[in-house]
């Protein structure tokens, strides 16, 4: 899945020790989308080698790629949501994906009927 916005939260990054004796590190960010109704969503970037890599800051305009999860921890189910890929910049799409089309009808031209005519006996009583 993708979602384009803007970084407006960069959140502290998280660690620890996994139960193998393995170090992790994931780091949260919010985007913004450009909605009429903006909305915001929190992902992660999980490994210290990606949050070096994507290197996001706050004011970034981008496209994540990111993949959702959801977890269960004691009776409570969570969701993950985790970067995979971000592209910096806003991709150009064409007009025609915001603009729709025109719906392009071939049905036969329909003419009003002339009521002016007045005085005519149509044989109907009133």
């Amino acid at each position: 899945m993708e979602i384009t916005g803007k970084i407006i939260a960069v959140l502290p990054e998280r660690g620890g020790v996994s139960k193998t004796g393995n170090e992790w590190k994931m780091q949260e960010y919010v985007l913004e989308t450009h909605e009429q109704y903006p909305r915001k969503i929190c992902f992660n970037v999980f490994g210290s080698d990606k949050i070096a890599q994507f290197n996001i800051q706050v004011g970034e305009e981008m496209t994540v790629s990111f993949d959702i999860n959801a977890r269960e921890y004691n009776g409570r189910w969570y969701n993950d949501i985790r970067a995979w890929k971000v592209e910096r910049g806003v991709p150009a799409a064409p007009a025609a994906q915001y603009e729709p089309a025109a719906p392009q009808v071939n049905a036969p031209k329909v003419t009003a009927p002339d009521f002016s005519a007045q005085g005519e006996d149509d044989g109907l009583p009133f």
